[in-house]
């Protein structure tokens, strides 16, 4: 299984079946080491995403009660190799995980409200383009040209997306209104 990527560069590769399971291990430790601060714990991102290539890199989130929650466990988590990036989008905390001597990064684990719009955005994202593979397509399209644009400039790569995942999550959105 592929995994891993280092920080600040962009390599696409096929989807991989050993990472939902790599997830669902990363979800058992998360579990085992936060207890009940932990409201809810999923798999997300690209890697999540049934038959389209992603980044190497495994994507959870972390639904919490408020983000103070997570703070008494951030000694627990680093020793685990879980390490504290502080808050990388305003309202979100971001832990990594990988070999970071070589600075490569393995996991990306985002730390939200449980239930917020960040919470429900992450859910519906990976929900809407498993249940319209279509949608993930025209997705990992965009991908594609971008990572090849943008090799080694993640800050371009990132932000070239922007307006299509924002018009995804609209459409996921309204699908999940719908669904109800």
């Amino acid at each position: 299984m592929l995994l891993g990527l280092e920080r600040g560069f962009v390599r696409l590769v096929s989807h991989q079946k050993g990472w939902e399971k790599n997830a669902k291990d990363t979800i058992v430790l998360l579990k085992h080491i936060l207890g009940p601060a932990a409201v809810e714990i999923q798999h997300v991102g690209s890697t999540a995403l049934c038959g389209i290539c992603a980044k190497p890199i495994i994507d959870i989130v972390i639904g919490v009660g408020g983000l103070n929650d997570i703070k008494p466990y951030i000694d627990s988590l680093k020793q685990h190799s879980i390490i504290f990036h502080g808050e990388d989008i305003v309202g979100q905390l971001l832990f990594v995980m990988g070999d970071l001597e070589k600075n490569t990064r393995t996991h990306h684990i985002h730390v939200v409200e449980w239930n917020s719009l960040a919470w429900n955005n992450y859910i519906n994202f990976r929900d809407y383009l498993n249940a319209f593979p279509e949608k993930a397509k025209l997705y990992e399209r965009c991908k594609q040209k971008l990572a090849f644009s943008f090799p080694c400039d993640r800050v371009r790569y990132t932000e070239g997306k922007q307006e299509l995942i924002d018009l995804l999550l609209k459409e996921a959105q309204l699908w999940r209104e719908k669904s109800r």
